[in-house]
């Protein structure tokens, strides 16, 4: 095979991905408005997942990767900004005095009732133990 051969195969290789790549993502995103992978998180949302999960989970190198998967499946499931809510929610849902009313109403139950859930099933699915309510530290 000459140079110029390999040239023109390089060149329509080339070609022919530049026409699928946006052709591809487009058809990905076009579903529920969700991405195919999920919600793009903060960096810094996820490491505070994990470490929060490590602190619940214990701090061995394989719990490293598992509350790694537990935030890439809540990522999966839930926009950033209500998984921001329902995690505080849940967070401080045992917060006494009235500083934790604002905890204890029935919208934050409710948010409160999700996000548990949620991260069970995340839990689950990545062979942690059952999730704990300070898991979202």
């Amino acid at each position: 095979m000459t140079s110029c051969c390999r040239a023109g195969i390089a060149v329509a290789a080339l070609a022919c991905v530049s026409l699928i790549a946006p052709l591809a993502s487009a058809a990905g995103s076009a579903g529920s408005g969700a991405p195919a992978k999920g919600y793009d998180y903060p960096t810094q949302g996820r490491v505070e997942y994990v470490l929060g999960c490590m602190d619940d989970n214990g701090h061995d190198f394989a719990n490293v990767y598992k509350c790694s998967c537990a935030i890439d499946k809540i990522a999966a499931a839930l926009p950033y900004d209500e998984y921001v809510e329902q995690m505080t929610f849940s967070k401080y849902a045992s917060l006494g005095g009235e500083g934790g009313n604002e905890f204890r109403v029935d919208r934050a139950r409710a948010q409160t009732k999700k996000y548990r859930a949620l991260q069970e099933e995340a839990y689950q699915a990545c062979g942690l133990a059952k999730a704990s309510p300070s898991a979202a530290k």
